[in-house]
């Protein structure tokens, strides 16, 4: 996979804006970068995290009552810590701060609960093309998808659900990988299509329905979409 950025960006929904937004940058300590809107009625607040974007995708109206997904946790390297700071969002999401390069966390690392870790391993190195890191451990760029939990995942269509939702992944060209990781045996989440001049991006599902966005940004590969 041709990256355009060596960093995930993680996704969750909430109605609690003003909670979460304190939450990020007063607790974690995240620095704020903008917000975008996303119409019916959502707004996307980005925040910087070693290079990872943390969207904090706020809606104006009661979101699907849909299962959880299986990402259960992120970690996020910090320098100068002596040990982990496990905290959690106004919505009940786990993160934890850790000391940089403990069990490898170099930026971030998403946790995941899965149902069949095998299924998962071909995923993430054959489909996704990730380097393998350790068992259960996936590197892309400096991030890492970690199955930290093996357990039943209730695979839902429906992405737009309260907490952690979905991973991006920023590269070159978004419809060469996308039809490259179908083509590996990845599955849709949502055709090709473009917002504006600012990005032309594409879903696919991990075997338990988790959602990857798979982005070509404007701002990151400085040509047309």
């Amino acid at each position: 996979m041709n990256l355009a950025k060596q960093h995930l960006d993680i996704g969750l929904f909430s109605t609690r804006r003003d909670e979460q937004l304190a939450f990020w940058q007063q607790t974690v300590g995240l620095p704020y970068d903008h917000m975008g809107k996303l119409g019916g009625g959502m707004q996307q607040h980005r925040h910087h995290m070693n290079g990872s974007i943390l969207k904090m995708n706020h809606s104006r109206d009661a979101l699907p009552d849909a299962p959880p997904s299986g990402i259960i946790g992120l970690e996020i390297a910090r320098d100068g810590l002596a040990e982990p700071r496990a905290l959690v969002d106004p919505d009940g999401n786990k993160v934890t701060l850790v000391p940089r390069g403990e069990h490898g966390v170099e930026g971030i690392a998403i946790l995941l609960k899965v149902n069949d870790p095998a299924e998962h391993d071909r995923f993430w190195t054959h489909a996704m093309q990730f380097e393998r890191a350790g068992d259960g451990r996936y590197r892309c760029g400096d991030s890492l998808i970690v199955i930290a939990e093996r357990g039943r995942v209730e695979r839902s269509t429906e992405w737009r659900g309260p907490g952690y939702r979905y991973m991006t992944v920023q590269v070159w060209d978004c419809l060469h990988e996308y039809a490259g990781i179908l083509a590996r045996g990845g599955t849709s989440g949502g055709e090709p299509r473009v917002l504006g001049d600012t990005v032309r991006f594409a879903f696919v599902c991990d075997p338990d329905g988790n959602h990857i966005e798979i982005s070509q940004r404007a701002s990151l590969t400085g040509g047309k979409l």
